[in-house]
């Protein structure tokens, strides 16, 4: 590394110990010092500005079979993240460029240049790249409306609204013509924000004042076209129970059930799927980034000119990482987790 002297020798990285059976704890991880990576040919080394952590990175902790490989044992973890080439082996990424990749949960990732994006810190917050123009508003978009055939003048329920995809989805749904968007989260506080900031018609908090299908039948009068599940359980039986004929449900995620050691139950009510003609479709963002051109250009503007809010929860510190991720399973977060190096 002679050609950057005041880069340090050592890099600090997260590095999954065991595998955590039900909630993970902090024994499961560990926080270690290694040799600052020396990048290959068509590479570039980033030092990280900011990480993501997300409710998906459960699954990877986990050695079943999923849509993603296990995260290895005793070898850094991954997740999404922004930050500052300093050295560059590769053709069309400078140093001082700021980049978008998958070498998160550590200060210092080596990253093939072909995985990494260039982003401009210019047009957008750096944090909002893992966020709100990232791979969390891609979610939002692409779920909404290709996998739930968004149209104007459907009503669309979003459980989980309050966090980073939710509380985009509603968003997304009313600058596009939602008739009616409702949204269910964890708080007071939380249902007060996606009145009086998201612009929601309707929220409601699951935890407290009645049963998820009793409080959505109030907020939902006359039904709704769209669900979009961050959550399951409970809330995906609701939303079969008050779908209109030819609605549609798009599962993004079932937070509520990461963490069982027992399959959860499945809605007791899916025979009215056959009376709705309802579709039920299960989707992953990374099946849909032929729509990223397209999203940044639609949304962009909405994020520069304030008609889309975005949150972020920021916590400062690699060595915070895991409290960050650990808080996102139990919904601290308002908005986009993101932690600050």
């Amino acid at each position: 590394m002679s050609d950057t002297p005041a880069l340090p020798a050592v890099s600090r990285e997260w590095h999954l110990l065991s595998r955590p059976v039900g909630w993970p704890a902090p024994e499961n991880f560990a926080l270690v010092e290694a040799p600052l990576p020396e990048p290959g040919e068509g590479e570039v080394l980033v030092r990280n500005e900011y990480l993501s952590v997300d409710p998906y990175m459960r699954g990877r902790m986990s050695a079943a079979k999923s849509y993603v490989a296990p995260y290895e044992l005793n070898q850094p973890m991954q997740g999404g993240a922004v930050g500052e080439v300093v050295v560059s082996r590769a053709e069309g990424i400078a140093v001082g460029d700021h980049v978008l990749h998958f070498g998160g949960w550590r200060e210092y990732a080596a990253v093939d240049a072909r995985h990494a994006v260039t982003v401009d810190p210019e047009a957008a917050p750096l944090s909002t790249y893992l966020g709100v123009l990232g791979m969390t508003g891609l979610t939002a978009y692409a779920g909404l409306l290709r996998t739930a055939s968004f149209k104007e003048g459907d009503i669309v329920f979003v459980s989980g609204a309050a966090g980073a995809v939710g509380s985009q989805v509603g968003q997304l749904a009313k600058l596009k013509g939602a008739s009616r968007v409702i949204g269910s989260a964890g708080s007071d506080e939380k249902v007060k924000l996606l009145l009086e900031e998201y612009g929601f018609d309707a929220a409601f908090n699951y935890k407290s004042g009645g049963s998820v299908g009793e409080q959505l039948r109030a907020a939902a009068p006359d039904g709704i076209d769209v669900y979009f599940d961050n959550v399951g359980g409970d809330h995906l039986e609701a939303a079969i129970g008050s779908l209109n004929r030819g609605g549609r449900i798009a599962v993004c995620g079932m937070i509520s059930v990461y963490n069982n050691t027992e399959p959860a139950p499945g809605p007791r009510n899916l025979a009215r799927l056959i009376q709705t003609r309802g579709r039920i479709e299960g989707f992953l963002v990374g099946d849909h980034y032929d729509l990223q051109p397209q999203f940044v250009r639609e949304v962009g503007p909405w994020v520069r000119s304030g008609e889309l809010k975005y949150r972020e929860t920021v916590v400062e510190g690699v060595e915070h990482t895991l409290d960050a991720f650990l808080g996102v399973l139990r919904g601290e977060n308002t908005g986009k987790m993101i932690v600050k190096l």
